[in-house]
């Protein structure tokens, strides 16, 4: 079906936008991916365990300890973009019992693996998560504040510079941009994700109830780009697995008006975000003492107040000796 793309242009139209008649080809995946593959004609690559079939491209199949990607071959070189993306998440786990996710790269490096949903971590760009499996959850070494725990599968963004860590254990929470709950595990009906930057201004929606709507997941301002990335997805499995199916990958070009100032503004180099430490909301909560902690904080106190109670005698004592002496 075509509707997600008139669904786009229709809520582009009211934000003032305008979409262009034809998608960024060259930027795209679509049926029958025969621009996929190891050719020299090819626009994207396969990496790790990802395969191409008649219907999809599967990064991961739902086995244990897999992982796959599939990336651009050509940097983008627009300004203004929206990323149509058409996805599946299934598999025979059950609640809590599937992982790990899978993630959409507009990113300054390429085919690299690491832990961060199969990518490397300390990337430069956006990644944008689908999140299926609580680590946080999990991780009992720490205590967090309820208020900021999240229910999953979970969508969220982040900026990398190239020094920013993605925490896995705690979910990506304390570098995230924000983000949304979205039950995207087999579901019956076709499941959708858009991602639009223009004029320095990231937004996420998703379609994922059946409805043919966009419903709003995140919207940022202050968000800054650079020119000449790749796009791409990758996915992973660990203990836990799931099928991570890609079906199409669409990149329009939006055509958007600028003061003559901004169109005039230096070439961006490092991606960032406009005041990224307020965006950090996770509290980490101070662990209360143990209870042998405690019992030697109390053993110590009554050591010193027995202490500094036998010195306040002897001084008294002496005080009292010296003042007869002077009488006498």
């Amino acid at each position: 079906r075509v509707w997600p793309s008139f669904l786009t242009c229709q809520c582009l139209a009211d934000d003032g936008y305008e979409m262009d008649d034809f998608l960024k080809r060259e930027h795209s995946l679509t049926k029958p991916y025969q621009g996929v593959g190891s050719s020299s004609s090819s626009h994207w690559d396969l990496m790790g365990n990802a395969i191409i079939t008649t219907e999809h491209v599967r990064l991961t199949p739902d086995l244990q300890s897999r992982q796959g990607a599939v990336w651009s071959r050509i940097p983008c070189y627009l300004r203004d973009w929206e990323l149509q993306v058409h996805f599946k998440i299934h598999g025979q786990g059950k609640k809590n019992l599937n992982g790990d996710g899978m993630a959409l790269w507009y990113t300054k490096e390429r085919m690299q693996t690491g832990p961060v949903f199969g990518n490397m971590n300390l990337f430069t760009g956006l990644g944008v998560f689908l999140d299926t499996y609580p680590n946080e959850n999990n991780n009992h070494e720490k205590k967090y504040n309820p208020s900021t725990q999240r229910v999953f599968p979970y969508v969220s963004g982040m900026v990398g510079n190239g020094t920013l860590a993605y925490e896995h254990d705690r979910d990506g929470q304390s570098t995230e941009l924000g983000g949304c709950t979205a039950l995207v595990r087999n579901i019956p009906h076709d499941t959708f994700l858009l991602i639009r930057y223009t004029k320095n201004r990231l937004t996420i929606q998703i379609d994922v109830d059946g409805k043919q709507q966009w419903r709003d997941c995140l919207d940022l301002p202050g968000v800054r780009l650079p020119q000449g990335y790749f796009f791409g997805a990758s996915s992973v499995t660990g203990d836990l697995s799931d099928n991570h199916d890609l079906i199409s990958m669409k990149l329009y070009q939006l055509t958007v008006e600028r003061p003559q100032e901004e169109e005039e503004e230096e070439e961006l180099t490092v991606p960032s975000v406009d005041n990224f430490e307020q965006l950090n909301k996770v509290e980490v909560q101070e662990e209360g003492m143990s209870g042998v902690q405690l019992f030697f904080t109390i053993v110590f106190s009554i050591i010193g107040i027995f202490v500094l109670g036998v010195v306040a005698v002897v001084m008294y004592g002496r005080w009292k000796e010296n003042s007869r002496k002077r009488f006498y």
